[in-house]
């Protein structure tokens, strides 16, 4: 009689109890017996769902977690294919396209850890990291444990404008590394092209970390004139300057316990720089026109659209509050790099548009249409090309007709060079003038030895 050992090393289940659980007729019994009652008590105790599963896709037990999120109880569990309960679907996820824990354990040996969007009882997509585990068998034969760790809270995919949607490998990899970032304690700085969502990412830290009862301030550093930028940010006490009627809490006091997003970070006035490094530093700060020392506990999470190393190297931004800005960094995406996320994203913005009316849908040359678009300006552009199509659509179908690009006529001669090329020929010959001396080069460009140093990297020149 062989027997099943658990990821920590305790033997529970025989393979009779087992034979058994996997038929109908006497699965009641089965989940009554001694061996199988232990497997469910020692993974019971596992803060995440879990799941076991055999070589044919069937589950043998499940946690309370897993019976709550894909199931009604564990007795209607065992014994069903696993990728019909997670994914709702008729056949093992690795025949549609995804990376397949249960291919890489049984075909492979391997243990893996993977990312799949599964769908709950109630049809629910979630976003999941799963953990696969080697379990074996007295007589060596092997099983799949599967511990599942949710990469969003449930709040966490909700904004005004719209939700966090997408479930290519891409986007999927984007979310695990803002929820991985999301525990620690240390300031995120993210970096991506307009449109693609950074204040939605930076919401979805929010939610995910330990500060997610405390508030969420939005300050975009790029609308708010120079001169009242301290005062927004700090506050400001009566009197402190012509028409400060009152006293004024910073959008920083306001975010204490919580976080601060600064969006477009990179617009922070020089001069301002030096006062948010200090405060950033030591946590204290004071009001415009105030004597007095205040103190609060906030998580900083910034985003730009542009290099800051290069704005550092303009002498536009210091490079002391880089470093304490970007205790961690996080690239977005753009949608031409997660194209599959199109048709998902379209569905929910032209249902947001609808305003509670009947959504507009795509026919298949619209979508393709969509696909092969370049989308300079990410999901904003996406959605303000729907809002359009759906003004001139017809009978509720939008078809690629209704789709109107933006039209590029200048033609490009033959043989015309690009500005890289150009760059790339006058610094090889600013090289060959100077004898290869990085100074003088950098010097006749106009740009620092660090600027100049990422050009050579990039076009390969010594």
């Amino acid at each position: 009689m062989s027997r099943l050992i658990a990821p920590f090393g305790a033997a529970h289940l025989s393979r009779h109890d087992y034979n058994v659980m996997t038929q109908n007729t006497e699965s009641h019994d089965a989940m009554t017996a001694t061996p199988q009652l232990e497997l469910q008590h020692l993974i019971d105790t596992n803060d995440q769902a879990f799941v076991v599963i055999d070589r044919d896709y069937r589950i043998v037990a499940a946690n309370q977690r897993y019976v709550e999120a894909y199931g009604s109880t564990a007795h209607a569990l065992v014994g069903q294919h696993c990728y019909a309960v997670s994914h709702h679907a008729s056949r093992p996820c690795h025949e549609n396209g995804e990376q397949c824990p249960h291919q890489a354990l049984f075909e492979r040996g391997e243990a893996v850890e993977v990312l799949h969007t599964h769908f709950h009882a109630d049809n629910q997509p979630e976003r999941t990291r799963i953990r696969g585990h080697v379990l074996r068998g007295m007589n060596g034969e092997r099983y799949l444990g599967e511990q599942l760790f949710p990469l969003e809270a449930d709040a966490g995919t909700d904004c005004d404008a719209m939700q966090m949607v997408g479930q290519s490998a891409t986007f999927l990899s984007c979310i695990d590394n803002l929820a991985r970032v999301a525990d620690s304690a240390a300031s995120i700085l993210l970096f991506g092209e307009s449109g693609v969502g950074k204040e939605l990412a930076a919401r979805f830290i929010h939610v995910r970390s330990t500060r997610s009862g405390g508030a969420f301030i939005v300050i975009n550093c790029a609308a708010v004139p120079e001169s009242l930028f301290e005062s927004e940010l700090f506050g400001h006490e009566r009197g402190a300057f012509s028409g400060s009627s009152g006293q004024k809490k910073g959008l920083y006091e306001l975010a204490d316990g919580g976080t601060l997003f600064l969006d477009e970070v990179a617009e922070i006035p020089m001069g301002l720089q030096a006062k948010l490094l200090r405060v950033l530093e030591t946590g204290e700060f004071r009001r415009v026109g105030g004597t007095q020392t205040l103190k609060a506990d906030v998580r900083l999470v910034s985003a730009t659209n542009r290099r800051l190393l290069d704005e550092v190297d303009e002498k536009r931004f210091r490079l002391d509050l880089y470093y304490r800005l970007a205790g961690i960094d996080v690239t977005l995406p753009p949608l031409r790099e997660r194209r599959d996320d199109i048709p998902a994203l379209a569905t929910l913005l032209l249902k947001r548009l609808a305003g509670g009316k009947r959504a507009c849908y795509l026919d298949s040359s619209a979508l393709a249409t969509l696909r092969a678009y370049e989308f300079p300006g990410n999901v904003r552009e996406l959605r303000n090309l729907l809002q359009r199509a759906v003004l001139t659509c017809r009978d509720g179908v939008i078809r690629a007709a209704d789709i109107q690009l933006p039209i590029t006529t200048i033609p490009i001669p033959q043989n015309a060079q690009s500005l890289a090329d150009v760059e790339r020929a006058h610094i090889r010959a600013l090289l060959d003038t100077h004898a290869g001396h990085r100074s003088r080069v950098a010097t006749a460009l106009g740009v620092t030895e660090r600027t100049l140093y990422r050009k050579l990297k990039r076009y390969g020149l010594s």
